[in-house]
């Protein structure tokens, strides 16, 4: 991760839940909900083209459609899981690469060990709610009123409790580990890289541009496991319409693995994955290259 302890520093850098906090408040408040709905609104609607989806979209409100459940459940699960995945991920990351590692398989493993931690502590509900309120107009398709988010959240809370609120929590927590691994990891194997393709040293720092790249270039590989995203995504939809009766059930990650693949093949397993690399490379830009600037100006406070 970005944000470590200096050489020497002894003790745990409390300073990172904050700054995760504001860091992924930032990130979401600009760019980042407006392409967590496209990606969200193609992932549901796996026949919607980028413009049908961007038109769908457009017509619940024209911009502010694209905020969609950033207020308040965006925010609630931004600031919570940005506090959780920096702290966490901080810390397992400055063990491993004060271990001898390499910063690569640290950022590895400080953003697989952040990202199980922020979806089982805080992201099962909140994600939940964002992907309820994107995806009930799915029921107005079949001729049915939507209902608020609110009270859908309350009847599902009432037929099935916690775990009917945190539906489809596993599938969120191996997303969220692979995602974040995936970032962190590739944005520090491009660090490397950058450093020696422009003669650094190992422990140099790369200027702010260089890192940026860095960051977009992790951001961007690690949307390769955009499958597991879809199949999140169906499993806190709304329930099955008359498009879908074939859909199962009981929700695992493998059936509704299997029902996406038979009812759209592979491409299905891949909708919204555009947007989802832009959102991808954001998420990494504030939450890798801006928060180590963040960290420094801390610091320095």
């Amino acid at each position: 991760m970005a944000i470590t302890k200096e050489p020497g520093q002894k003790g745990i850098n409390w300073s990172n839940i904050a700054v995760g906090a504001i860091m992924n408040m930032l990130e979401v408040t600009t760019l980042g909900q407006p392409l967590e709905v496209i990606k969200t609104q193609m992932a549901a609607n796996r026949s919607q083209s980028m413009v049908q989806a961007l038109s769908s979209i457009w017509a619940r409100g024209g911009v502010s459609g694209f905020y969609q459940g950033l207020i308040p459940w965006a925010w609630i699960e931004a600031s919570t899981k940005g506090a959780v995945l920096l702290f966490t991920a901080s810390e397992i990351e400055t063990a491993t690469t004060s271990a001898g590692l390499d910063p690569s398989i640290g950022g590895l493993l400080g953003g697989m060990g952040g990202g199980i931690a922020q979806a089982y502590a805080t992201m099962g509900f909140t994600t939940c709610m964002k992907t309820v309120e994107i995806t009930r107009h799915k029921q107005a398709e079949s001729g049915i009123k939507p209902a608020s988010t609110f009270t859908v959240f309350m009847d599902i809370f009432r037929k099935e409790g916690l775990r009917g609120v945190n539906k489809g929590v596993n599938a969120v927590a191996v997303r969220q580990c692979t995602n974040w691994g995936s970032r962190m990891g590739f944005a520090r194997l491009a660090e490397n890289m950058i450093r020696k393709s422009r003669g650094k040293r190992e422990d140099e720092k790369l200027g702010a541009l260089d890192k940026i790249l860095a960051s977009s270039i992790g951001g961007a590989l690690a949307t390769w496991n955009q499958p597991i995203e879809v199949v999140r995504v169906e499993m806190q939809s709304m329930a099955k319409s008359a498009a879908s009766p074939n859909r199962p059930e009981k929700l695992t990650i493998m059936n509704t693995l299997s029902y996406i693949y038979k009812q759209n093949g592979i491409k299905g397993l891949y909708r919204g994955v555009t947007p989802r690399i832009g959102l991808g490379v954001w998420q990494t830009i504030c939450m890798v290259s801006f928060a180590d600037y963040v960290k420094a100006w801390v610091k320095a406070r």
